[in-house]
């Protein structure tokens, strides 16, 4: 799996972190002041990279999360059936089907730049 360990107080908005076992992105992140007997905790909410779905986490902000490390790749659309665009990825010449995204057109010779995660792949 590729991931690494950080800290909660090191995570940012717009970076990734791991949530009910999915790559969510980071778009809300607080902090609580610590308690009399405890320590500061932070709040994170973020969506899920692949399936978008809604997810928080709250945790001491020197406790250990997973971070996915998600890479970003190039790829050329080679053809276009209904919402599904079969893409070639420009670094490795492997071809693959993906869905195409609402409120996106795209013909084949467009170069593209998607997300790949332990076998997910989402077009940004």
């Amino acid at each position: 799996m590729p991931r690494e360990q950080k800290q909660v107080r090191e995570l940012q908005e717009g970076s990734y972190v791991m949530m009910d076992e999915s790559p969510c992105e980071i778009n809300a992140y607080s902090t609580a002041k610590p308690g009399k007997h405890g320590s500061a905790k932070a709040r994170v909410e973020g969506n899920g990279v692949f399936d978008d779905r809604k997810r928080s986490l709250s945790q001491p902000v020197d406790a250990k999360v997973w971070v996915p490390i998600i890479e970003r790749k190039q790829g050329q659309v080679v053809s276009v059936t209904g919402s599904d665009a079969q893409i070639m990825d420009l670094s490795t010449y492997q071809t693959f089907t993906m869905r195409i995204p609402e409120n996106q057109d795209m013909s084949p010779d467009d170069e593209i730049e998607y997300l790949e995660y332990e076998g997910q792949r989402k077009i940004v």
